[in-house]
């Protein structure tokens, strides 16, 4: 069965670090890319940063550019999402998602993924 979960969450002040990890489980990583999302109470989930099976290509949105990194280790079946300088609006249940092939025109198109992690929450406050 294919399986995703997140962990890393939890609270911390503004301009704190948090790394979340995404492992996933059921079948081979290099086979898949990964996005992370994130919601928050009463909005939309928000495509923030995905890349593609080998990790080569990896892609930022404009909210979380310059202070988020994603990586992943193929080898360990896990991605990771270094989060760095957050602010309060960061705060969110964020989620990693898989699908079989990253298209440039629609990366964070959620009906793209097939399957999603049960998400962990990230909160941000003083």
């Amino acid at each position: 069965q294919l399986q995703l979960v997140e962990s890393g969450g939890g609270s911390v002040q503004p301009g704190g670090s948090l790394t979340l990890s995404c492992t996933v489980s059921g079948f081979s990583l290099d086979t898949y890319a990964i996005g992370w999302f994130r919601q928050a109470p009463g909005k939309e989930r928000e495509g923030i940063s995905c890349n593609n099976r080998r990790g080569g290509v990896t892609n930022y949105s404009d909210s979380v550019k310059g202070r988020f990194t994603m990586s992943r280790d193929n080898p360990k079946n896990t991605v990771y999402l270094q989060m760095n300088s957050l602010k309060p609006e960061d705060t969110a249940v964020y989620y990693c998602a898989a699908r079989r092939f990253l298209n440039s025109g629609s990366y964070y198109n959620t009906n793209e993924y097939d399957f999603w992690g049960q998400g962990t929450q990230v909160t941000v406050s003083s």
